[in-house]
């Protein structure tokens, strides 16, 4: 299909798409696991063949260097593509279910079948990786989907835009490209599913538009995700990976580490070795740092650069870096500590490339701030005591952990992945992701002509009451 002759964004109206999909989601339903393996396999062959294309589209956003682009843009996507591939047959097959003693006679199982028209709003922050990841989950289960990429990676959606409607027909998969009106004008539409990541204040809003159409919702949020520390910890491992999710695409990161509790003996070092480490892979003037992108645009900038003057307002003390270029949209890596709960930094997420730093005694302080704060998207813990990371794991809720490294887990099909209440509702990845998109139908079949519960039917008599009386007690 020659992509200029219908993008998707030139159908009349963003209503006139979600009828065109909504006539046609019952035949995208009735496609067999072959035939959504090969949509598959087309869209990562179109993925793939646009790869410089996309990276350029991130340059120019971010100034993403083109290794971070096939690290965490595009190798979650293909990655994603070929788990579903090998697993698409298995997940659409009936799911057989026990049926128990008193509905003796019959069978169980329950029917995975897709749930219609989604839409799919994603973020800016990785602008690929957030959209067509839910998008291959989307296609597995067999929907028909509307996108709705961020207004503030317009070079990313545009890219996104272009494979989209080299692979798909309008009437089953459509990008549409817009600002706040063309959100609203979605939310309003009676989809059967939607699919949002992004901040927890958008996701209220989202899922009380959602609530108006009974829609149900998958919501991939945020929060501050905590990083302990102890004293059994390899600091020169922690350092490393701690400084390499922080700093990943510049702090920009849902899971990123938001701040750290460190034991009081493993303090001076830590920082030491986060420093070093800083320095090993964006140099000793990280502005000069092709490695190193930037903040996505003047306005994430300035709300940056309010919670360091806050912190400076606070007497926060700044361990190392701390410059800052409005011209550039540049924040270098920056250590604090002594920021308190009442600091923007200690009260918000932050979403950039500030990490606070606290000191511990003993793990329950840790635990009972951590407590007291919305349950975070991730917690990441450094030890080597198994007693202390089943302490942490056991008095915490997080959506994800990871024990002696950090973010990783995202990359993992096998796990689901997603928050808990204000971090997020509902999870993606893999098998998550195919049900997430699925309704699950339990079907149970009547195959005898004789069934348990007719023999119960009224009118009632105390031969049947003895049966029911057996039933609780032994079925």
């Amino acid at each position: 299909m020659n992509p200029t002759t219908h993008p998707t964004q030139q159908l009349s109206s963003i209503k006139s798409i979600f009828d065109t999909q909504l006539k046609h989601h019952q035949e995208v339903a009735n496609s067999s696991a072959m035939e959504r393996i090969q949509k598959l396999k087309k869209f990562k062959k179109a993925l793939l063949s646009h790869k410089q294309n996309l990276r350029d589209a991130l340059y120019k956003d971010f100034r993403k260097h083109p290794s971070e682009v096939d690290l965490t843009e595009i190798y979650p996507v293909t990655g994603e593509i070929k788990h579903a591939i090998s697993h698409l047959r298995k997940w659409m097959s009936p799911n057989r279910v026990a049926t128990p003693m008193a509905l003796l006679g019959s069978s169980s199982y329950v029917h995975y079948e897709p749930k219609g028209v989604c839409l799919i709003i994603s973020p800016w922050n990785f602008p690929v990786n957030l959209t067509l990841g839910p998008l291959v989950s989307a296609i597995a289960a067999g929907n028909c989907v509307m996108i709705k990429p961020s207004e503030h990676t317009p070079h990313s959606s545009k890219a996104m835009a272009q494979i989209i409607s080299e692979v798909f027909e309008p009437n089953e998969i459509a990008l549409c490209q817009g600002g706040i009106e063309a959100s609203k004008e979605l939310l309003e539409l009676p989809f059967h599913h939607i699919f949002f990541t992004g901040a927890p204040a958008i996701g209220k809003i989202v899922m009380s538009a959602a609530a108006k159409n009974l829609t149900s919702v998958t919501l991939e949020l945020g929060g501050k995700s905590p990083t302990i520390v102890d004293e059994t910890a390899d600091i020169a491992k922690a350092g490393k990976r701690i400084a390499w999710a922080k700093y990943l695409n510049n702090g920009q990161i849902c899971i990123a580490p938001d701040y750290i509790y460190v034991h009081e003996s493993k303090k001076e070092a830590l920082i030491k070795s986060l420093n070093k480490n800083i320095k090993a892979m964006y140099g000793e003037d990280v502005v000069t740092s092709d490695s190193y992108c930037r903040i996505v645009n003047e306005r994430h900038f300035d709300r940056l650069k309010s919670y360091m003057d806050d912190a400076i307002a606070r007497d926060i003390q700044i361990l190392s870096g701390g410059q800052l270029d409005a011209k550039d949209d540049f924040i270098a890596p920056t250590l604090v500590e002594n920021a308190g709960d009442k600091s923007d930094l200690m009260s918000e997420e932050i979403f950039g490339p500030i990490l606070p730093i606290r000191v511990y005694q003993e793990l329950e302080e840790v635990v009972t701030a951590i407590n007291k704060r919305e349950r975070p998207l991730a917690m990441y813990i450094y030890s080597r005591k198994q007693k202390n990371i089943n302490f942490l794991i056991n008095n915490t809720r997080a959506g994800g952990t990871c024990i002696n490294h950090s973010a990783i887990h995202f990359f993992n099909n096998n796990l689901p992945f997603g928050g808990v209440n204000n971090s997020g509702i509902g999870k993606s990845h893999g098998e998550w992701g195919f049900i997430a998109f699925s309704n699950e139908r339990s079907v149970l079949k009547q195959w005898s002509p004789i069934s348990a519960i007719e023999m119960m039917m009224p009118p009632y008599n105390d031969l049947k009451q003895k049966m029911i009386d057996l039933s609780i007690k032994w079925f």
